[in-house]
C-alpha cells in the first residue's frame, strides 16, 4: 500500500489541508441531531437551526483535533498501510500548517457553540480538552483509549440536547455510550488483525476484544430496548428494535467475516445491509415520532 502510494502524485496543498480535515468523519457528529429528532422538532426552525449551529461547531472541533492527531502521528503514520496515505504523514501538507489551522478552528468551534448557548460551549470546551487529553496520554493507555472516545460520542449527543433545550432520556445517552464502545472495540479488532502498528495494541489479547465486542454489543442492545419501551406511553418505538438489533449484529458479522471495521464510516457508506438497517431505523422512528 505505501508502495502505491509513494508512486501517487502529490495532493496540491489546499486539497491535502481539505483530505486531513477528515470531512468524512463528520458523519459521527450526526449525533448532534439526536436532541431535535427525538424530541420531534424537525418542524421546529429555530431549534432545527440551533441543533446545525452545534453540529457545525463540533465539526470544527473534530478537525481541529485530527490535524493535531496526525502531527503528533506522522511517524507511526507512515508505517501503516492506509494511514501513511493521511497528508501530513505523507508529506503533502506541513505540520505547522496544521497547527495553525487546529487553533484556527478550536476558536471557531468554541465561539459558535457559546453562540448557541453557554452550556453548549461548555460541552464543546470538555469535548476539545477530552480530545487534547486522548490525543497525548489516553490514546496510549488500554482500554482508557476507547473509553474516552465513547465519551466523546456521549458529549456529542448531550450537547445537541442542550442546544435545542430538551430533555434526552438517560437511556439513551448510555445506549450511545455502549455504541461507542462498540465501534471502538471493532476497530481496535481491525487494527489488532491487519495492522498492529499502534504500541497500546500489544496490551490488548485478541480474545479479549472479542469478548468486549459481545459484551458492547449486548448492552446496547439491551439499553436502546430499554429506552425504546420507557420512551413513550404505548411503548410505539419498540417498533425500531429490529433495525438496531440487525444493525449491530451486521456490524459484528462484518468484523469477523471481512475485517472491514477500521473505518466505520467508509463500512457504513458501502454496505447495503447495513445501510438499509440505518434508513430503516430513520423512516420507523420518523413515524413514530411524528404520530405524536
Amino acid at each position: 500500500m505505501a508502495a502505491v502510494h509513494a508512486l501517487t502524485a502529490p495532493r496540491a496543498s489546499g486539497h491535502a489541508l481539505v483530505v486531513a480535515l477528515r470531512p468524512r468523519q463528520w458523519l459521527k457528529n450526526g449525533f448532534l441531531f439526536a436532541g431535535v429528532v427525538f424530541s420531534a422538532s424537525l418542524d421546529d426552525p429555530s431549534r432545527l437551526a440551533a441543533a446545525a449551529a452545534a453540529f457545525a461547531a463540533f465539526c470544527m472541533a473534530s478537525s481541529a483535533a485530527y490535524l493535531l492527531n496526525d502531527v503528533r502521528d506522522a511517524e507511526a503514520d507512515r508505517r501503516h498501510p492506509l494511514k501513511c496515505m493521511r497528508p501530513i504523514a505523507a508529506g503533502e501538507l506541513l505540520p505547522s500548517t496544521a497547527i495553525a489551522t487546529a487553533v484556527v478552528l478550536g476558536l471557531g468551534a468554541l465561539a459558535t457553540a457559546l453562540a448557541v448557548n453557554r452550556i453548549t460551549g461548555a460541552m464543546a470546551a470538555a469535548f476539545l480538552a477530552l480530545q487534547l487529553l486522548y490525543t497525548f496520554r489516553l490514546k496510549t493507555v488500554v482500554l482508557l483509549d476507547v473509553f474516552a472516545i465513547a465519551s466523546l460520542f456521549v458529549i456529542r449527543a448531550a450537547a445537541g440536547a442542550e442546544a435545542v433545550t430538551v430533555p434526552i432520556s438517560p437511556w439513551l445517552l448510555l445506549c450511545t455510550g455502549f455504541l461507542a464502545l462498540f465501534l471502538g472495540f471493532a476497530k481496535r479488532r481491525s487494527e489488532l488483525v491487519t495492522a498492529p502498528t499502534r504500541a497500546v495494541l500489544a496490551e490488548y489479547p485478541l480474545a479479549l476484544v472479542d469478548q468486549l465486542l459481545t459484551i458492547v454489543a449486548a448492552s446496547t442492545i439491551t439499553a436502546y430496548g430499554i429506552y425504546a419501551f420507557a420512551a413513550r406511553p404505548s411503548h410505539e418505538m419498540m417498533a425500531t428494535i429490529p433495525f438496531v438489533l440487525f444493525g449491530v449484529m451486521r456490524y459484528l458479522l462484518l468484523v469477523h467475516q471481512k475485517e472491514l471495521s477500521e473505518e466505520p464510516d467508509r463500512l457504513l457508506l458501502s454496505d447495503r445491509q447495513l445501510l438499509g438497517s440505518v434508513a430503516g431505523f430513520v423512516l420507523a422512528a420518523a413515524v413514530v415520532l411524528q404520530l405524536h
